[in-house]
């Protein structure tokens, strides 16, 4: 479902990696990081956007090539490199998202840390085993906000989110994310998918997801990564993949 064209020429693409750049398992898909090669190779730079702790983004960062920089944590964290200097950039208080886990806890809720949050430094991400509203209920008042993926429930601090995080690494090569094809398929990417100058979420995308997006695609998880590049025509047509579709 196609909503509008992009309104402008676009420099490049944001995407999510689980759930948009892999199967229903979460496993990578070779196709789509054929795709993801194709557009640096032509220019174009990948931002990864992901609730995923910097480790594993920075790895999938790595072994691709990518020129962008990474936002991790939901919005928490942002990775630039720039020649052999890299940074990293807090943009969220732990701390404050602790305190909320806490609080969950002593509601009586059954709420538990993820295996990855050992490695968080802006948020705290727990198991998707509790009812969101119920989670959003406690923690109202709290300067902390509860944002499901599909794959966990994110407490990150107020204010702070994926758009936000891109908002500023755009502003500094002076873009927006109208620049942008941006992909998401979950509640925590509608806000950077409104905002896209052509955003793209999947069959199997949350509600939320399909609502914010200009395309809808047919298939789903990173086949319909693949079916959103198409449509974007960020490669100028230049759609044709040596050994792939």
């Amino acid at each position: 479902m196609v909503r509008a064209k992009p309104r402008r020429p676009l420099r490049a693409v944001v995407t999510d990696i689980d759930g948009t750049v892999t199967d229903r398992e979460r496993r990578l898909d070779p196709v789509a990081l054929r795709w993801i090669r194709r557009l640096e190779e032509h220019g174009i730079p990948v931002i990864l956007a992901t609730g995923n702790v910097l480790p594993i983004a920075l790895a999938f960062h790595r072994s691709l090539g990518l020129s962008g920089p990474i936002v991790a944590e939901n919005g928490g964290l942002i990775y630039r490199k720039s020649g052999t200097r890299e940074s990293v950039q807090r943009l969220a208080n732990r701390a404050l998202a602790r305190r909320a886990f806490l609080r969950l806890r002593r509601s009586g809720l059954p709420v538990r840390p993820l295996f990855t949050d050992r490695w968080r430094e802006t948020e705290v991400a727990i198991e998707s085993t509790v009812p969101i509203r119920a989670v959003r209920r406690v923690l109202r008042g709290s300067g902390v906000r509860a944002e499901p993926t599909g794959y966990a429930i994110h407490l990150l601090q107020e204010g702070a989110g994926k758009k936000t995080a891109l908002d500023r690494v755009l502003a500094e090569r002076d873009w927006t994310l109208a620049d942008c094809v941006v992909l998401g398929d979950g509640d925590n990417d509608a806000a950077m998918l409104r905002a896209a100058g052509f955003g793209v979420s999947f069959a199997s995308g949350s509600p939320a997801a399909r609502r914010a997006a200009r395309y809808v695609t047919r298939a789903s998880y990173s086949a319909g990564f693949v079916e959103g590049l198409k449509a974007s025509t960020v490669l100028a047509r230049r759609s044709s993949l040596p050994g792939g579709n």
